[in-house]
């Protein structure tokens, strides 16, 4: 009867409800069983959504990434095959490619990528964005095709679409006439 008794108030106990305050888990570090949520770690943001001193500061990381690492071990000669550029910190399309490719990297040589993280890095990053950035009809293309004649020059882009032309000229309509230019005599 006694043991009985101790089961039934032992099955009253755990069909409580948990005391509030604290997991029976907290020490093993599970979240979600009472403890609050970790703090997610910061987002990276592409490159050109930064602004100011951020991007500034994100471009010198970066610069020293591709001058330091990437150039050296992966930079290859220049040919009209493969152009580079020396300033190629002024094409956005460039910079926009190498952070992505720079972040790839980051994430895939942490050791929770695993034995086969840069492995990974290299086959599904490196290849596709060096055959983008140092295509000869590439973004690099105008540029330096070969290291005795070093050149810069970026080419014009796409003009605007027929509907962003009309949005604007919509606004512009909407603001009303513009006030007439004073008289300068």
């Amino acid at each position: 009867m006694e043991q009985s008794a101790q089961q039934a108030q032992q099955l009253d106990h755990l069909a409580s409800a948990p005391a509030p305050g604290g997991s029976p888990f907290a020490a093993f570090g599970m979240p979600g069983l009472g403890a609050p949520p970790p703090a997610a770690p910061p987002e990276p943001r592409p490159i050109l959504e930064l602004d100011g001193e951020e991007r500034e500061d994100e471009l010198d990381a970066l610069s020293d990434w591709v001058d330091d690492f990437f150039l050296p071990v992966y930079g290859a000669e220049v040919t009209t095959a493969a152009p580079w550029c020396l300033q190629w910190q002024e094409h956005d399309d460039v910079v926009a490619w190498l952070h992505a490719l720079w972040l790839a990297y980051q994430q895939h040589k942490d050791p929770e990528a695993g034995l086969s993280g840069l492995f990974v890095w290299h086959r599904d990053f490196l290849t596709h964005a060096i055959a983008a950035i140092r295509a000869p009809g590439g973004p690099l293309s105008a540029c330096m095709t070969s290291p005795e004649r070093p050149a810069h020059r970026i080419l014009p882009g796409p003009p605007p679409s027929s509907r962003t032309e009309k949005a604007t000229a919509s606004a512009a309509e909407a603001a009303g006439p513009s006030e007439p230019d004073e008289p300068t005599s």
